[in-house]
């Protein structure tokens, strides 16, 4: 892992994702329904390898945030170099526009705050690298699909100016999911006990209808109850706490992969909140597998000779 050697095969599959989403390569079976209409047509969102648009989001939100943790490392250890990362970063950053998840970019800016808080250092700073690479990324964005460009740039703006006026249609329907789940707890209190079963809520009508829950917490509140969100809460607690002793060690290797997971995770948790992330299986073990060096790393290094 001391240089990130899976670092150029993740933008290989970035890569992938743009030449899909613009050439509308066939998708394979089982895929999310998702589009993008335009007036010169009806595109699929960007899915790259996934399953869907929003996990594509969420993968291109961890490399973003690698790469501005690697940019403020000190010269004598980063884990590639920084023309790798600056072009990386205005890779996943357009990967990013073309997943069309908003979320995602909620999860990048929590995650920049909790690195600036990390890292001491000037949010100013950290925001002039991400300025940076969004804009060039929206120039490639703009030159490859105009019309994309433009409509994205509208749903980003009606987002922020419609949000308190007609979360709904900002939201893309979630609001009225969490009212059923929210009507259902209201009228079944002891089902919140130990909740309904995992997963039951997408496959079955228990609560009158299949309901995508896109939202981590409540989801869990009604499938798992209060017992299975504290638990819940708890893993979340030993997963931040365990990267933050690591990024504060005295290795730089291990400080990194530290300060990578523990912005990202913070991050997850703010995008948790219009998502199922736990679902996302295939890209779990990557998160997990960085916080596990850190982990690994900080016992090592702590661990008297």
């Amino acid at each position: 892992h001391r240089d990130l050697h899976s670092f150029p095969t993740r933008r290989s599959s970035d890569l992938f994702a743009c030449v899909d989403f613009y050439f509308q390569l066939p998708a394979p079976a089982g895929y999310e329904q998702q589009f993008v209409w335009l007036d010169s047509g009806v595109y699929r969102r960007a899915q790259g390898v996934f399953y869907e648009a929003s996990t594509l989001g969420n993968f291109c939100a961890f490399f973003i945030v690698m790469i501005c943790v690697a940019l403020f490392r000190s010269a004598s250890w980063r884990p590639c170099s920084r023309k790798l990362l600056i072009g990386g970063g205005v890779l996943f950053s357009a990967v990013l526009i073309f997943s069309y998840s908003r979320a995602s970019l909620l999860n990048v800016a929590a995650a920049l705050v909790a690195f600036a808080y990390l890292q001491r250092v000037r949010i100013r700073r950290v925001l002039l690298i991400v300025v940076g690479s969004a804009a060039a990324a929206a120039v490639v964005v703009y030159a490859a699909f105009p019309a994309f460009a433009h409509n994205y740039w509208l749903r980003l703006s009606a987002t922020f100016e419609y949000f308190l006026s007609s979360p709904e249609g900002v939201l893309s329907g979630r609001v009225a999911s969490w009212r059923t789940l929210t009507d259902f707890l209201v009228s079944h209190p002891w089902d919140a006990i130990l909740g309904i079963g995992y997963k039951t809520l997408p496959y079955s009508d228990y609560v009158g209808r299949p309901v995508v829950a896109d939202n981590m917490y409540l989801g869990l509140l009604v499938e798992t109850g209060i017992v299975g969100l504290i638990v819940f809460a708890i893993f979340n607690v030993a997963v931040l706490r365990s990267a933050r002793r690591s990024a504060l060690n005295a290795d730089p290797q291990t400080a990194f992969f530290g300060r990578w997971i523990f912005c990202f995770w913070t991050g997850e948790l703010v995008q948790m909140l219009s998502g199922d992330l736990l679902t996302y299986w295939r890209v779990l073990p990557v998160y997990f597998w960085v916080l596990a060096i850190a982990v690994r790393n900080e016992r090592s290094v702590s661990r008297p000779v």
